[in-house]
């Protein structure tokens, strides 16, 4: 009797073994599904209708570290005296949102300039100075390593009562589903200590250690990306800038780019933090005067119109696709890697658009080596699959990044651009991460036009004293390494990387 209930048990048993198994596997597949496509939250994928802005309150700016003939580094940086000043002016309010906002260094040496004590330091004085200041920072978790190490600048600015809001990343979908399921399923429930723990601190050299946990929410790469400030100023106006810098004290030789402007604008940017801030805890609330539109005349204003997430990535398509023979594309990035912007640029080639291309050659970050992943198996695909009608620069680093992220299209007698937080990967363009980009329409011939590409120029031509050299030629960084680029290729479609 006992050999006939064993013979007709262990049946039973392997079936319920394989339910179970098949039940976790699709709990796994399901939870996956649902957090790459859920509804968007509020204040996320926006595009705002175009508002018109005068020229004369329409700035381009830019940080650039270059070697000099004599072999020196130089750098010119407008970037972050131009947001220090923002902070300065305020009257009422300033809504401050920045991915990076400590002294961390990595594994690299001396900061070039200490941004986010220099940020702290504005902040806290601007509102000491007038204490009906409302200030709200919204930054991303990684600055006090995912709660495992607590940043002493962001509660220093607490003390200071200035409103911190770290942004809740779980309400965002997930870029890399099949570590981010299990995390949302299992470990997401433990939280973290404060206190320390036993593993290394990637962020660190001074041998400070961080929990587990740190670790494991790190490995969900997602985050708030964006960079921004918001102000309003004695006369009533509203100011804001965009930007692709941090006040991180390792990027802070970083190339960078942004851009200013004053008018209604800027309305539209509070809003859509405050909807970030509040579902990420938030309970209070900015107030934002009506601001008046200046007088723009038609021959001398810029279209502005302020866009996140993947609508981009729509407005860049958009742009790429309107252009014809005779037209040019010119793209200075950080990352490319988004199969949809690269097949966009092909189609451009193959029209006969001039497509142009500075790429950070993805080899230094923070003191560490890269490989050179995704750029340059990304430039190697686009030059050769386009019959070399793309050309491919890249920027000379000297351990620095080339964190630019700008794209300016001349289609017939128009001129556009896009500029801000977000690189051309699927994370950044996916609806993913957060990414603030602002998109310019102009004219061709016009003076903010002009200034841009002639910002383009210089680095591609290497405009300068005999002897300078801001980028080099496609070949210096040349890989035709079949493994490396389907590496890229795994990696962007799974998210399993960090860009």
């Amino acid at each position: 009797m006992e050999n006939e209930l064993s013979e007709t048990g262990a049946p039973r048993r392997r079936f319920r073994k394989r339910w179970i198994a098949w039940a976790l596997l699709g709990l796994w597949a399901g939870v996956g599904v649902w957090n790459t496509t859920k509804p968007m939250p509020a204040g996320t994928n926006v595009s705002t209708a175009q508002a018109r802005v005068a020229a004369a309150d329409v700035q381009f700016l830019y940080d650039l570290t270059h070697a000099q003939p004599q072999g020196e580094l130089a750098y010119e940086q407008r970037i972050f005296d131009e947001a220090f000043r923002i902070v300065d002016e305020a009257r009422s309010f300033i809504v401050a949102d920045f991915f990076l906002l400590n002294e961390h260094m990595g594994a690299a040496g001396g900061a070039h300039r200490p941004l986010s004590r220099e940020l702290v330091d504005r902040l806290i004085a601007r509102k000491q100075a007038v204490p009906s200041l409302s200030v709200l920072l919204l930054t991303d978790p990684i600055n006090d390593v995912y709660g495992g190490a607590p940043s002493p600048e962001l509660a220093e600015l607490r003390k200071a009562g200035i409103e911190v809001v770290v942004t809740d990343l779980a309400s965002l979908r997930d870029s890399n589903p099949l570590y981010s399921s299990l995390w949302r399923m299992l470990l997401q429930w433990w939280g973290n200590s404060s206190s320390g723990g036993s593993m290394s601190n990637p962020f660190a050299s001074d041998g400070s250690e961080i929990t587990l946990r740190s670790w494991l929410a790190l490995l969900n790469f997602k985050a708030n990306h964006r960079k921004l400030i918001v102000a309003d100023r004695e006369d009533g106006s509203l100011v804001a800038l965009v930007t692709s810098a941090n006040p991180h004290d390792a990027s802070s030789a970083h190339s960078n780019v942004a851009l200013r402007f004053t008018g209604t604008l800027a309305s539209d940017i509070v809003g859509s933090e405050m909807a970030i801030a509040r579902f990420s805890g938030w309970r209070g609330h900015i107030y934002v005067a009506d601001a008046e539109a200046g007088p723009a005349a038609e021959d001398q204003s810029v279209a502005l119109s302020y866009i996140t997430e993947e609508a981009i990535r729509r407005h860049l398509i958009d742009a790429i696709s309107g252009t014809r023979n005779g037209d040019s594309v010119s793209i200075a990035t950080f990352y490319l890697a988004d199969r949809k912007v690269l097949a966009a640029l092909l189609d451009a080639a193959d029209r006969n658009v001039r497509v142009r291309i500075i790429l950070d050659p993805n080899r230094d970050a923070f003191g560490r080596q890269k490989d050179g992943v995704p750029n340059r198996p990304v430039a190697n695909e686009l030059v050769t699959q386009s019959g070399e009608k793309i050309a491919v620069r890249w920027y000379r680093t000297h351990g620095e990044q080339f964190h630019t992220k700008i794209a300016l299209i001349t289609s017939g007698d128009r001129f556009i651009a896009s500029l801000g937080s977000a690189n051309l990967t699927r994370r950044n363009l996916g609806n993913y991460n957060l990414e603030a980009n602002i998109a310019v329409e102009t004219a061709a011939d016009s003076p903010l036009a002009i200034e841009m590409l002639g910002y383009f120029d210089r680095l591609w031509n290497n405009d300068g004293p005999p002897g300078t050299e801001y980028t080099a030629v496609f070949g210096a960084y040349r890989d035709e390494d079949k493994g490396r680029y389907w590496r890229y290729r795994l990696m962007e479609a799974t998210g399993l990387s960090t860009w």
